[in-house]
């Protein structure tokens, strides 16, 4: 027998309200993350264990992370951004520094300001992502923004001084600040963090900017450093983790409000803690190491420090000014917002 017209017009009824469901609930979905370091890299062993955490239980496991750590989706971090504006990966990590004609005012949390910690940086960048940053992340959904404290100098000789500086090779923390380390009366050498080691070791370069994880493994500075300086101008690295927009609006309602929910401050924060607390646990882990044995530590005096500061001023006018050349007029403004 056929149903009744009215018979299947409910039945239609019916399956076109459980296909509607169905579209706005969650199938499984996998996404792959791109990162140029190693496993055990705190990025992989705790930012993206916790994201990947809150992902599967936020979805009752339909919503999980795959890491190709160490390059497996690219070698090196120069390409990240690419990588996910192409969607080689669903979501890539990376340095705003290696492609700063799209980051410049992003960038302008990397000279020495008001912050001494990467959650202080990274509090100052949120405060300000709205009104100074925003267009800068148009072409994908940008999950977090944060930074790392570059605070000490990791060097094959005594740099405590201005004095002891002049003429010395020292690798800026990002080309930008090549005009303070030029204040300092150092040498500028561009160089990435995974050359660094060797270039110490060669005597290539004679001082960088370093945090403390930098000192201990896997980068082992103290292995290539005779002395590590303390109470120098705070620089920072600045990072983001972004996903393909694309990939993005493929996601069901149900997981985009998940990935809604985690992005942002919370997943900002989360980066910025996960440097704190690895340059903590390595801070902790020097206090007792044999390889510090040779290391001398060495705390710039104020004296000193005030003279380093009005080095870093006369800096910022130089980049100030390049911004100025490149048709970025408010490079200060952003900069003063960021430090206020």
């Amino acid at each position: 027998m056929r149903p009744s017209f009215n018979l299947a017009s409910r039945l239609g009824a019916a399956a076109l309200a459980i296909s509607a469901f169905f579209a706005g609930h969650a199938g499984a979905e996998e996404l792959s993350v791109a990162n140029f370091v190693p496993p055990q890299h705190h990025t992989n062993a705790v930012l993206f264990k916790w994201f990947g955490d809150e992902l599967a239980k936020r979805s009752d496991g339909s919503l999980t992370l795959k890491v190709y750590p160490a390059g497996q989706l690219g070698a090196g971090p120069v390409q990240q951004y690419k990588r996910v504006v192409e969607g080689v990966a669903d979501i890539t990590f990376g340095l705003q520094a290696y492609t700063p004609t799209i980051f410049p005012k992003s960038m302008l949390i990397i000279p020495p300001g008001k912050s001494t910690t990467a959650k202080e940086a990274t509090e100052r960048l949120l405060a300000v992502y709205e009104d100074h940053l925003a267009d800068e992340y148009n072409d994908v959904k940008l999950l977090g923004i944060f930074t790392t404290a570059g605070n000490i100098w990791a060097a094959t000789s005594d740099v405590s001084s201005m004095a002891a500086l002049e003429g010395k090779k020292m690798v800026p923390y990002a080309a930008m600040t090549t005009p303070i380390v030029e204040a300092l009366g150092a040498v500028p050498v561009q160089m990435p963090v995974t050359e660094m080691y060797t270039g110490l070791s060669t005597g290539t370069i004679d001082s960088t900017t370093a945090t403390y994880n930098n000192i201990t493994a896997p980068w082992n500075f103290w292995d290539v450093s005779s002395h590590l300086v303390t109470n120098v101008p705070v620089q920072f690295a600045v990072f983001f983790v972004a996903m393909n927009k694309e990939r993005y609006m493929e996601l069901s309602d149900e997981h985009r409000a998940i990935i809604d929910e985690l992005s942002g401050e919370i997943f900002s924060l989360q980066g910025a803690a996960s440097f704190d607390g690895a340059d903590a646990k390595s801070f902790e882990i020097m206090q007792s190491a044999p390889q510090m044995a040779k290391v001398e530590q060495i705390k710039v005096s104020n004296e000193e420090r005030a003279k380093m500061d009005a080095a870093v001023a006369e800096g910022l006018n130089v980049i100030f000014k390049d911004y100025e050349a490149r048709g970025i007029s408010n490079a200060r403004e952003v900069y003063e917002a960021i430090n206020q």
